[in-house]
């Protein structure tokens, strides 16, 4: 691979803190597998040898003893970084500076897909909507997040524009350096950021000297956007003089970004001289002058979304074995005879499901044992759990290590890590336990 791979797994998980409490985000199981194993694979499958994982060293403790990471075969350069330490992610790539000898590909470690990474610039797609229940809410909620603006060329593939509709207090507004450029320019509304990104090794050296910026996405990404479109000098980018507020928006304090180029002089030429165009609706040069451009690969068919939401890591568990052939039943699994199990379940290593029970739509962790009588629908069961027997399971999340007493009764409920529901404890309805 010409590029190294940057992969940023310190996230806390804030937007699913009931499921993050006690295990990270990045090692909380899908599918039987930690979160972060799907990123590292995407990875291996594509030929990478080696990546960068920037996390906590909680997180590199329990990656050094998972089964599933081990098997990865990859060179890992682990970074901690605080666990404490409010870094975004653009400050973790200043923090491996030096480390960074190409051009990077930068993912999260939550990302589950099955994209072809070579088709990939920026990754964005259309926003997966989750409709099951979930557990400790009342009703079915959807998420909360507000929606990107994102424009896009007439060939959907040059990023023109993009701004989040919290920031568009005043409505929105479309620089006349864009609209002259690009009178055909396409809004699309339905996208959502996977965060993964192919970035210039400049960017990074940009970054060490704007230490102001401190999210590639919240801030990195619309700044340069933004500067595609601002007028050259000296093979520096500048602001575009139609637009004082925008330049006044900049903070930064060395807010000129330097594009460099081994073979500038034979692409300067190479423009020149060509008869291509690579727009359409106006008759300026074929090139527009522009040495910064960001590109945007929407993806329409396949699997991709990002588990940081506790809907979307219940869709996880359903969406994400179906990546893989493999067996629904580990072979170190015991599951009776006398066991009714949906196609559409998994059991993990070494669980014991006992006779009469009933599982459907339903992920069972490793180490779990299953007692008699059981049922269990549309769930999540982590590791080391065990169900007593003649309880009742519906659309709940059960966390690793969890009891639940004999003959209780569970509907989209949230069983915190290591805790014990009660005997016969019957209609316990969207609650979360701790």
């Amino acid at each position: 691979m010409e590029l190294q791979a940057v992969l940023m797994a310190a996230g806390g998980g804030s937007r699913m803190t009931d499921l993050t409490y006690n295990t990270p985000k990045a090692m909380l199981p899908v599918g039987n597998k930690p979160v972060i194993w799907y990123s590292l694979n995407l990875l291996e499958r594509v030929g990478f040898e080696e990546v960068i994982v920037i996390t906590t060293k909680e997180v590199q403790k329990m990656m050094s003893t998972d089964p599933k990471i081990k098997e990865v075969k990859m060179k890992l350069d682990v970074v901690c970084i605080q666990e404490d330490g409010d870094m975004g992610t653009a400050d973790a790539l200043r923090h491996i500076q030096q480390k960074i000898k190409t051009d990077i590909l930068v993912l999260s470690c939550d990302l589950i897909t099955d994209v072809a990474l070579h088709e990939v610039v920026d990754l964005f797609r259309k926003t997966h909507e989750f409709t099951e229940t979930v557990p400790g809410q009342k009703g079915k909620k959807k998420t909360a997040e507000q929606r990107d603006f994102v424009g896009v060329d007439h060939s959907g593939k040059r990023l023109l524009f993009m701004a989040n509709e919290a920031d568009l207090e005043d409505g929105l507004s479309i620089r006349k350096s864009i609209m002259r450029k690009h009178p055909r320019m396409h809004i699309k509304t339905g996208l959502v950021d996977a965060h993964l990104y192919c970035l210039k090794k400049e960017l990074v050296d940009f970054l060490s000297e704007n230490k102001s910026i401190s999210s590639i996405r919240g801030e990195l990404v619309p700044y340069l956007v933004r500067k595609q479109f601002s007028k050259v000098n000296s093979s520096k980018i500048k602001e575009d003089t139609d637009d004082q507020s925008q330049k006044n928006s900049d903070s930064m304090s060395h807010q000129e970004l330097l594009i460099t180029s081994g073979d500038e002089r034979l692409l300067q030429l190479a423009q020149e001289r060509s008869c291509w165009n690579d727009h359409r609706g106006d008759m300026s040069e074929a090139y527009h002058g522009g040495k910064l451009r960001c590109y945007v690969h929407i993806m329409d068919q396949g699997l991709c979304f990002r588990v940081n939401t506790l809907a979307a890591y219940i869709e996880a568990n359903r969406l994400a074995p179906k990546l893989f052939e493999e067996p629904a039943v580990h072979p170190s699994a015991f599951v009776s005879e006398r066991c009714q199990m949906g196609s559409d379940s998994i059991i993990g290593e070494k669980c014991q499901i006992a006779d009469k029970t009933s599982i459907k739509r339903a992920t069972i962790g490793n180490y779990t044992a299953i007692k008699e009588k059981v049922k269990v629908a549309n769930s999540i069961i982590m590791h080391h759990v065990t169900i007593e027997e003649g309880c009742n399971i519906q659309g709940s999340v059960i966390c690793s290590n969890a009891v639940i007493g004999r003959g209780a009764d569970l509907k989209y409920c949230l069983v915190g890590n290591g805790q014990r529901i009660e005997a016969e404890c019957k209609n316990l309805t969207q609650q979360t336990h701790y």
